[in-house]
């Protein structure tokens, strides 16, 4: 395996999904607590993305094995194992490796700040191997888009925040026996509405890839979400999907936010309302399943610049 192949097999383009809500929640903890640990954030930062690698990795792999359809676009062409000619031992030793690296990034992790980040971080793991492993994968039922919307959108967010908080969001304290758990209901909630356009951007990437591959879908016997509620009505949600995204923009600007900043996010709605419709007439996943990704990207990036401006600002004291 070269690195070209690498690369393919673990997707790495789909990896703004988790490494954008990791800087939008870096950014957050600077702009909203004033702090920031470099160490923290390398040892989060390798351990998502060996994670993120790594669960890639499984998915391919498995639909690998289980395929049942072993021609069309989705097998021959896009299916790395099979394109790059990909020797199955090297294939399981580099999820092997991936997730030995993920594991050793996370629990470095935890030793720098809690027991929280422990329970976090391993219940992302379970979700993640789950996702796309066992007898019945997450991503071949109608929780694909809630799952990757939550766990890569809030949770990402809300530990990469977390970790340069110093417990001034969540306490969990373990003492004498006793579980000690402080939550402070206002952070949480801000941190849960400020994840908004990342959770439905991510949930929109996982809706789009299902609409396209519905047909294939129900040969291969993965009955996702497109499958249940029908092609029709699935598009309907996946434009909804960015409507409600900018429910955030309260938050930003009740976290003080210049309201400038926060009405040029609305411009965006110009170039999704665009990607939104050409997805309506063609749903293919060679020319217009990228709208998704652009979508999202479009979104969280254009967040992630109006709260860098911001922290610039604030630093200036000139908000």
């Amino acid at each position: 395996m070269n690195v070209r192949s690498f690369l393919k097999f673990v997707e790495i383009q789909t990896k703004v999904a988790s490494m954008i809500p990791f800087f939008m929640g870096t950014l957050y903890a600077l702009y909203r607590f004033d702090d920031f640990y470099v160490l923290r954030a390398l040892l989060m930062f390798l351990s998502l993305l060996s994670f993120d690698m790594a669960t890639t990795a499984i998915n391919n792999y498995y639909d690998f094995k289980k395929a049942s359809k072993k021609h069309g676009y989705g097998y021959e062409t896009h299916n790395a194992i099979v394109h790059h000619k990909l020797k199955e031992s090297v294939v399981v030793a580099t999820i092997v490796t991936l997730l030995l690296l993920a594991a050793g990034g996370g629990i470095a992790l935890v030793t720098q700040t809690g027991l929280l980040v422990f329970l976090l971080g391993g219940l992302s793991f379970l979700i993640g191997i789950l996702y796309s492993f066992g007898p019945i994968p997450i991503s071949r039922m109608p929780l694909g888009e809630l799952f990757s919307g939550l766990f890569m959108g809030f949770v990402i967010i809300f530990i990469s925040a977390y970790i340069h908080t110093d417990d001034s969001v969540v306490t969990l304290l373990i003492q004498q026996g006793w579980v000690q758990l402080h939550i402070n209901i206002v952070e949480v909630l801000y941190l849960f509405w400020f994840s908004v356009p990342a959770i439905l951007g991510i949930a929109g990437i996982m809706l789009a890839n299902n609409i396209c591959d519905i047909e294939d879908d129900v040969e291969n016997r993965r009955y996702t979400l497109p499958v249940y509620i029908g092609k029709k009505n699935a598009i309907l949600l996946f434009n909804l999907l960015y409507y409600i995204s900018f429910i955030d923009l309260i938050v930003l600007l009740l976290l003080g936010v210049n309201v400038l900043l926060v009405l040029l996010l609305l411009l965006t709605l110009i170039p999704l309302r665009k990607n939104m419709a050409v997805f309506a007439k063609n749903q293919d996943k060679a020319t217009t399943f990228i709208l998704s990704v652009k979508n999202f990207v479009l979104m969280n990036v254009a967040r992630i610049l109006v709260l860098g401006i911001a922290i610039l600002l604030k630093s200036l004291e000139l908000i």
